[in-house]
């Protein structure tokens, strides 16, 4: 047997039903225990991301810490993944990639409480978070070999895979089909850039992360709304596919070969969570180092990444292939996307693909760089990050030469295997994350009653 024919079989039995069950179902629990939280505060949520006082331990703010989050999760899954989802399981995938964003928000939620709650300093005296920490401390000392296996697979997935090869060779390639750039200086350029801002650590990262996200995210939505408003008129027949598809299945039309309910609800379900990574851990890392003396604050913060991820960006990637009618072509993947934009865009519309999918790509590289660097940390301690910042760039170095589909499905696998303890945390950590929540909103209660006091005092004075 081949080695990428047995990684492939590893890789089905770990991304198996039995591993989107628990993803989905710790989600479900979640969102149970904390009542709808991901709904209801929603509105508080959002206004954080702007509004957050910042006040407390940590190294960077919390908006630094959402696009740091931010830069990592929304990558090319956001353009390859969905548009693979919807080729597979139809329209109706969107729908699941929906109800998969709604119970992961509770998940990142979970995570990015306990990061707070459970967060270290470490040796140069910066802050050290994530499932490992709040595994050893929140689960106790007898756990510590789940979180060592957390730690020794993150760093794993950032190196082998979703930090640096699948990543890079994104970016190259589709620089070179699209715009004639050879592969040798693009792949120069790159690493470069990653050299000079990894280097500079989470501040280099985050101050970065800060501009290029926000910057990223509005240009997709203009890109992909502009085009929803051209096919404005297959809207509703749109929406009607993803619901109808969703319960019903699609039946096979041009070039699709049909799918049923159970086919679009495996595949927008895994697109979904590959694309916000609720439950795999890799968020909470970040999260850790916001500056914040609430955990739940920091939850609430850290749940609009999946929001934004899923709801917002997945969203449009999917309507825009669907009422375009793209989907019932034979391409796929990001040549899928592509037609789709060429629907509405014509000739220009590879550059606005490859413009995209390079600012998607380079901040994943960055974002999983901190992860994995973290990671390490907890490993060896922090006489191990120079080796690794020198390790992450040489790999990125040549990462734009490799097809190693091995390599690929290692990293997915490891990347699998990351979710399994953190999982296991967040179920036993629940309480935690229920008591927290309520001591934050009893704060909140209180001030807010002080409040209204202090302002009917000083207007009965006037």
């Amino acid at each position: 047997m081949r080695m990428l024919d047995l990684l492939n079989q590893i890789d089905a039995i770990v991304w198996g039903p039995w591993l989107l069950v628990l993803l989905v179902g710790t989600g479900v629990y979640l969102t149970i225990r904390l009542r709808l939280l991901q709904m209801v505060k929603l509105p508080r949520a959002l206004r954080l991301i702007f509004f957050a006082r910042n006040k407390g331990d940590g190294d960077i703010d919390s908006f630094k810490a959402l696009c740091t989050a931010l830069a990592a999760t929304v990558g090319t899954g956001n353009i390859v993944g969905v548009a693979t989802a919807i080729k597979l399981g139809g329209p109706g995938a969107l729908f699941w990639m929906w109800v998969a964003a709604f119970f992961g928000m509770a998940t990142k939620y979970a995570e990015g409480c306990l990061a707070v709650k459970f967060r270290s300093i470490d040796e140069n005296g910066n802050i050290a978070g994530g499932p490992m920490y709040y595994i050893e401390q929140g689960l106790g000392k007898k756990w510590k070999p789940l979180a060592l296996a957390f730690a020794f697979f993150g760093t794993l997935t950032a190196m082998l895979g979703s930090g640096t090869t699948t990543q890079v060779n994104a970016i190259t390639s589709s620089l070179q089909a699209s715009m004639g750039v050879p592969i040798l200086p693009s792949a120069a350029v790159i690493t470069i850039l990653v050299a000079i801002i990894t280097f500079g650590g989470l501040k280099s990262i985050s101050k970065t992360a800060e501009k290029i996200v926000p910057a990223m995210a509005v240009l997709y939505f203009i890109i992909t709304v502009a085009l929803l408003v051209i096919f404005s008129g297959e809207l509703p027949h749109a929406l009607a596919l993803v619901f109808d598809g969703a319960f019903e299945g699609t039946a096979a039309a041009g070039g699709f070969a049909g799918a049923g309910i159970m086919l679009a609800m495996r595949s927008g379900i895994a697109r979904g969570l590959f694309s916000n990574e609720s439950g795999l851990g890799s968020a909470p890392i970040v999260a850790a180092a916001a500056k914040t003396k609430w955990p739940a604050e920091q939850g609430l913060i850290s749940m609009t990444g999946t929001f934004i991820d899923t709801i917002i960006i997945c969203t449009l990637t999917g309507l825009t292939i669907i009422v375009s009618g793209a989907w019932l072509g034979d391409t796929n993947g990001a040549a899928l996307t592509q037609a789709a934009f060429s629907h509405g865009y014509g000739a220009v519309a590879p550059i606005l693909l490859t413009v995209s999918l390079t600012l998607f790509a380079f901040t994943t590289i960055l974002g999983w760089n901190y992860y994995g660097e973290r990671c390490l940390v907890y490993l060896v301690g922090v006489k191990g990050i120079t080796p690794y910042r020198l390790c992450y760039v040489a790999i990125i170095a040549g990462s734009a030469f490799m097809q190693l589909e091995e390599i690929w499905a290692l990293a997915d696998i490891v990347n699998g295997l990351m979710a399994i303890p953190n999982l296991i945390a967040l179920l036993g950590l629940t309480g935690v994350v229920v008591a927290e929540t309520k001591r934050y909103f009893q704060h909140l209660a209180i001030r807010d009653a002080k409040l209204v006091a202090y302002k009917a005092r000083h207007i009965g004075k006037k």
